[in-house]
């Protein structure tokens, strides 16, 4: 099937920032307030979800429902609807929740749209900052405070220049992974941790040079697939693959050289 039309991309677009809108009037009053804490982990650990999460997640569906019901959906809270339709939508209403009950505003809304199967629109919300950055293939842009402006990544050809990030090292990566991760950070300039899905963001503005995440799951990284490849970046595996619909073990980088040479420590690790 043929890639979606501008026009078609464009009239989704302008629906991608009203799920946006939607999904912080549920989240914001929320945010440093009573969230409604739940752990979902039990015996795995602690595994944090709010209110906020589920209150943003069903009105972005209820939107989804009501503008375009032949549209899947697939979120992290609630699950999949029709996951093999045409359009899916691909939904982590708060990435970061750890950040979110710590009054931290580095977690992010993450809204992305699938075509076919493939990542063709996403957007990165920081609602707190009034931040919306927004991606697909005519470009990138951040939309802030009414102002739109468009995102280009940075060069960075040598990983000894670059600026690098991952969520928490321990908590995401295993024991050959967090070699990989060490190995990198020990080449990088600078690294910074706990920034979630923020950091994808900055690549996009170019900020940050790269990330590192691994056991993502597809909610947690298609959003940001467009926004990067939007403003010029890459998203790949630990391999140097596309990542699919799939998630794992993401890289995420602004140029393909600083790429390259993470890549060389990530592929002994790669699964």
């Amino acid at each position: 099937m043929p890639a979606p039309t501008s026009d078609r991309l464009a009239e989704l677009d302008a629906f991608l920032v009203e799920l946006n809108a939607a999904a912080a009037g549920a989240i914001l009053p929320l945010f440093r307030a009573d969230h409604g804490l739940i752990d979902k982990g039990g015996a795995k650990g602690f595994d944090p979800v709010t209110e906020a999460d589920k209150g943003a997640e069903r009105a972005i569906r209820q939107l989804i429902a009501e503008r375009y019901p032949e549209h899947g959906v697939i979120g992290e809270e609630y699950g999949e609807d029709r996951p093999d339709a045409e359009w899916v939508w691909v939904l982590d209403p708060v990435d970061g929740t750890r950040a979110f009950i710590a009054g931290l505003p580095l977690w992010c809304t993450l809204i992305g749209l699938r075509h076919e199967g493939r990542p063709v629109l996403g957007s990165i919300g920081q609602s707190y900052l009034g931040e919306l950055y927004i991606g697909h293939a005519g470009g990138s842009r951040l939309i802030s405070r009414g102002v739109s402006r468009p995102l280009k990544v940075r060069p960075c050809p040598r990983l000894t220049d670059a600026i690098i990030a991952t969520t928490d090292p321990e908590m995401c990566f295993t024991g050959a992974e967090l070699g990989a991760w060490t190995q990198v950070r020990a080449a990088a300039r600078l690294a910074r941790l706990g920034c979630d899905a923020y950091a994808y963001a900055m690549v996009a503005a170019g900020t940050m040079d790269m990330v590192i995440e691994a056991g993502l799951q597809s909610w947690d990284i298609e959003a940001a697939i467009p926004v990067v490849e939007g403003a010029g970046g890459l998203v790949t595996d630990w391999r140097g693959q596309p990542v699919g619909d799939h998630g794992g073990q993401i890289a995420i980088a602004g140029d393909r050289a600083c790429l390259e040479e993470a890549l060389v420590a990530l592929r002994r690790s790669a699964l």
